[in-house]
């Protein structure tokens, strides 16, 4: 199968050798600051008062305080390695899902050119399930009839036979158990064609030209 958008991981290597040079360059922060420090006690041992010499415990506090910061600039420097890494792998687990139809809320459909695909959840058995097709107008240009279904996600096709997929707008399910409606979620249904990155956040690209973030994202088919 063939995709229009390929895969592009060439910042991938530059995600992580950026993480890489980063913790060096706070590492290297950490030593100065340690180095400075270290100067400026021993500058003020030589200089003290010999009659009110510093104490033990000035001494221990001001030990403590570098030692705290240059912590903090070792653990910032750890997460943000962890994120960079953290990043890698999602772009990495993304290349599996291409070609898989990724499920994202909304009561549009899908087209891949043969049929309009979508999915819906409903949250108790109905005994009676109907999808009706929504023109731009508001009109419906198709009712699908499914009967009755049990509680839990249902994904379908829609071949449109003779209807203008830009008229659509889109469809609505409505679902009954004993006269009285079911609550139910829409979703699109969309092929993932390739992986990307945005601001540091990995995305998926979908059939229909968007890119969505994991999080846009209710499921995977």
């Amino acid at each position: 199968m063939m995709f229009s958008n390929p895969l592009d991981l060439s910042n991938l290597g530059t995600t992580v050798g950026s993480s890489t040079a980063q913790q060096a360059t706070t590492a290297t922060n950490a030593e100065a600051t340690q180095d400075r420090f270290l100067k400026l006690l021993v500058a003020q041992l030589n200089n003290q008062d010999p009659m009110n010499p510093m104490d033990n415990a000035q001494m221990t506090t001001q030990m403590t305080q570098i030692n705290t910061v240059a912590g903090i600039e070792s653990l910032n420097a750890t997460l943000k390695g962890m994120a960079a890494q953290f990043t890698a792998m999602q772009t990495l687990q993304g290349v599996s899902l291409i070609g898989r139809e990724a499920l994202v809320a909304g009561n549009n459909f899908g087209f891949d050119g043969a049929y309009g695909k979508a999915a819906f959840r409903i949250d108790e058995s109905a005994a009676s399930v109907q999808v009706d097709v929504v023109g731009t107008n508001g009109e419906i240009l198709d009712t699908l009839d499914f009967g009755a279904l049990t509680a839990g996600q249902h994904s379908f096709n829609w071949d449109g036979t003779g209807i203008d997929p830009t008229q659509v707008a889109g469809y609505r399910v409505r679902a009954s158990n004993g006269g009285s409606p079911v609550e139910a979620t829409t979703f699109g249904r969309y092929t993932v064609t390739s992986v990307g990155s945005s601001d540091g956040v990995t995305t998926l690209k979908l059939q229909d030209g968007r890119s969505l973030s994991y999080d846009q994202i209710d499921t995977f088919m």
